[in-house]
């Protein structure tokens, strides 16, 4: 029987930057969700110069879908290959490419293309994923023009990005620290900042929170997020519901034994400040510093608050 033909799509961007920056926002799958609205999280699971294998949790027409994809890196080419292995129904192949052409000083169009078949090859199915993959790609072609266009020297006083973490021991043992992140359904009851949770699974290690939190001035916010779970070692997130000043924000508890029954707790925050509502929220002198400094205060705060009651939580349990 002839196998049937892969429906095929192109789509592209040009973009104010150059071609080695691209290749490298396009090489790191790992910062993907960082630049791209629909990716959740990403792992290597082999990593070479040329060939990767990666899983990628991403946000496909409001669900949540998690796959494994080879990669091949051409830096040379200016080009990323890429097929999924296991396709994530109801897709029953996936593959394509990125592609870099310089089209001029520091500028390049950016070129993605997907070929793919839907399981039974049902054409309904396939105009579904046809639609889905026409709004990722717009999405992520649009966010990485964004972003490169954003610059590469580091925050400035226009500069909308900051990352950071924090770090802390907690007396108890891993096991019931991250029980206490993990089991956000009882946030509510057990965090001052938490007014309301819905917590639901969305697949194998997949949950999707949602909850009212207050500021420390009082100013309540609506927030969903979808969170990635590896029980005992790191819990990643990133909000799909997002505060009016971030136009971005994804996080990652990270846990580890010390050795002497304690464990030790990373917090991590990349956010984005969405600069049409700085002075909205921030009153009329307010400029993108001082709202990197806001935000950089409000979520340390929130995740220190945090871990400091899983520490009395796992402490009581010891």
């Amino acid at each position: 029987m002839t196998q049937p033909t892969p429906r095929e799509t192109a789509h592209e961007i040009t973009v104010r930057a150059t071609a080695e920056r691209l290749y490298e926002l396009i090489a790191d799958v790992g910062g993907w969700p960082s630049i791209f609205p629909p990716s959740v999280h990403a792992d290597h699971l082999e990593r070479g110069d040329r060939e990767e294998r990666i899983r990628l949790w991403a946000t496909v027409d409001g669900q949540v879908k998690h796959w494994t994809s080879r990669r091949t890196l051409d830096r040379a080419g200016l080009r990323v290959d890429f097929r999924q292995e296991v396709p994530s129904p109801p897709m029953a192949a996936m593959g394509g490419a990125w592609i870099i052409e310089p089209t001029g000083p520091g500028e390049c169009r950016v070129r993605l293309l997907h070929d793919f078949r839907a399981v039974g090859d049902d054409p309904g199915t396939l105009d579904w994923i046809d639609r889905a993959v026409d709004a990722n790609s717009r999405s992520e072609l649009a966010a990485l023009k964004r972003h490169a266009e954003r610059g590469a020297d580091g925050p400035g006083e226009g500069d909308t990005f900051l990352t950071f973490e924090d770090t802390v021991r907690l007396e108890g043992h891993v096991k019931d620290v991250y029980d206490f992140i993990d089991q956000a359904q009882h946030w509510a009851e057990r965090l001052p900042h938490v007014t309301a949770v819905n917590l639901r699974d969305a697949g194998p290690g997949v949950q999707i929170l949602a909850m009212d939190t207050l500021t420390k001035d009082g100013s309540p916010h609506t927030t969903e997020s979808v969170r990635v779970c590896v029980p005992y070692e790191r819990i990643v997130y990133k909000q799909t519901t997002l505060p009016p000043l971030m136009a971005l924000h994804t996080g990652e508890w990270s846990f580890a034994e010390d050795g002497a029954g304690a464990t030790v707790v990373t917090s991590r925050h990349t956010a984005v400040v969405e600069p049409a509502a700085v002075t909205r929220v921030l009153g009329e002198t307010a400029d993108l510093p001082a709202a990197r400094r806001y935000l950089r205060e409000a979520l340390g705060a929130n995740s220190l608050a945090t871990l400091r009651h899983a520490g009395e939580y796992a402490a009581a349990r010891r």
